[in-house]
């Protein structure tokens, strides 16, 4: 069967910047079909647009299918299916037929396949619900619809419902489709498959191509589990990776920030099994919207496997960003030649000094819109006796915002320099590293408001 079931999962669909979320990698694999006992049902169509070549190479395709999984479930085409698995038929034109039951003998399905003729409307949901019907729910066989069909629904009720049922009840939906006469909704078999659609859906323009896909497909059911299972994922720029828990089969270790490896010896060879891991990423982007997560993910293993993940969205709110202190502008410097040394006039500086930087990000609650904030920061220092030694006040205003609510406002990056030489430490008061215990105050008030006093009238 290989892998049956892959899916990509995060913990919340919505977070603030500079949050975290997980994200949860799953997969399931079950062991080839002598192992893994499995009840499958061709669902082929039989309306008018099958006449001809598409009805002959249809057929071939069907028995090539019979033979393959003949000899998968015992180890040679020996007209019986064995190991416990069975092949039933059903057919469909403007209404569906039953034309095998659940049986092992090839001889009578490949008998049922070759008997048909093609006439009639397309009618998908009576053909999944007269498969349905085929499958024993109280057998612990895997149950398999392989539906074929060569147009869109033109008759008979809308078979989505039918299939999304069946998948429910834990039957696995492969479909092939041909592009006949009047085409074919591509995106209809893709909802009617089970997920992954790269896996469970294949489509041609050629019937001569029929033979093959049968022939892929059973080959796709027969596979033995996985083995050597690599999986790569690279999450968006906006995040970072900042933990792993050990998942549940194999292991995985972070190449860089943005990229992980997992790595699976086998999984699902002896019998129907799931592996899971888990990682922590961290929002560090500046950007608001609905991000994608991942950048990339590609999976690969030794029995070819094609495996598809889902690609999930956060919705990340930064709120309103306010920068007030751009960083300096670099001047460039270039040293050529043999110069032991260079001169550069870097201009003027503002009244900054040596020593270390303190840069604050306050965030102000519930600003409203079309209303400017004054802000104001106060940075004091502590020395030893708990005297409080001024080091800087920074009063700024805040544009205002036009978001249609009160929200909160950011401000970033508001930065005060504090030269060694006022360190009041009186243990190493010039030690380079030495402790400096600070506070900082803010005071924040809005600018505009609608009140005006009884008697003050307001100047515009």
């Amino acid at each position: 069967m290989g892998i049956i079931n892959s899916n990509k999962q995060i913990s919340v669909d919505r977070i603030d910047c500079q949050d975290t979320l997980q994200v949860t990698l799953a997969l399931t694999a079950a062991p080839d079909i002598s192992a893994n006992p499995t009840d499958i049902v061709l669902v082929l169509d039989r309306s008018g647009s099958m006449a001809g070549d598409p009805l002959v190479n249809m057929k071939a395709g069907a028995n090539r299918f019979i033979d393959i999984i003949d000899e998968s479930t015992d180890g040679s085409q020996d007209g019986n299916i064995g190991s416990g698995s069975h092949i039933g038929i059903v057919s469909f034109a403007d209404t569906a037929t039953t034309n095998a039951q659940l049986i092992t003998s090839v001889a009578t399905l490949k008998a049922a396949v070759n008997a048909l003729t093609a006439g009639g409307s397309t009618n998908h949901a009576d053909a999944f619900s007269k498969a349905m019907a085929l499958f024993n729910p109280m057998s612990s066989n895997h149950k398999v619809i392989v539906m074929f069909t060569d147009g869109k629904t033109t008759t008979g009720a809308p078979p989505a419902p039918v299939a999304a049922a069946a998948r429910a009840a834990g039957i696995v939906i492969y479909c092939i489709g041909l592009v006949g006469q009047d085409g074919i909704d591509v995106s209809a078999l893709n909802d009617w498959a089970t997920d992954p659609d790269a896996s469970h859906v294949a489509i041609t323009p050629d019937d001569e191509d029929l033979e093959d896909l049968f022939a892929d497909l059973a080959e796709n059911i027969s596979k033995p589990g996985a083995t050597n299972v690599l999986i790569d994922e690279v999450v968006n720029d906006d995040f970072e990776i900042i933990s792993l828990t050990p998942p549940t089969k194999g292991s995985a270790t972070t190449l860089n920030a943005n990229t992980l490896r997992w790595q699976i010896p086998q999984l699902g060879v002896t019998t129907s099994e799931g592996a899971a891991l888990v990682f922590t990423i961290r929002h560090i982007g500046q950007t608001s919207g609905d991000l994608q997560v991942n950048k990339s993910i590609s999976y690969s293993d030794n029995e070819g496997n094609v495996v598809t993940f889902p690609d999930p969205a956060v919705e990340v709110d930064c709120g309103i960003v306010v920068h007030p202190e751009p960083c300096p502008a670099p001047q460039d410097i270039t040293v050529s030649g043999c110069s032991d040394s260079v001169i550069v006039d870097m201009g003027d500086v503002s009244l900054d000094s040596l020593g270390r930087i303190v840069q604050l990000n306050v965030t102000i609650q519930n600003v409203c819109p079309n209303r400017r904030m004054a802000l104001a920061v106060i940075l004091t220092e502590v020395d030893d006796n708990g005297l409080e030694l001024p080091r800087g006040m920074k009063a700024m205003t805040i544009p205002a915002h036009t978001a249609p609510t009160c929200r909160d406002v950011v401000v970033r990056c508001i930065k005060f320099v504090l030269p060694e030489d006022l360190n009041p430490n009186t243990q190493n008061p010039s030690a380079m590293c030495g402790t400096r215990n600070l506070r900082a105050r803010v005071i924040t008030h809005s600018i505009d408001t609608d009140f005006v006093c009884c008697d003050l009238v307001q100047q515009p």
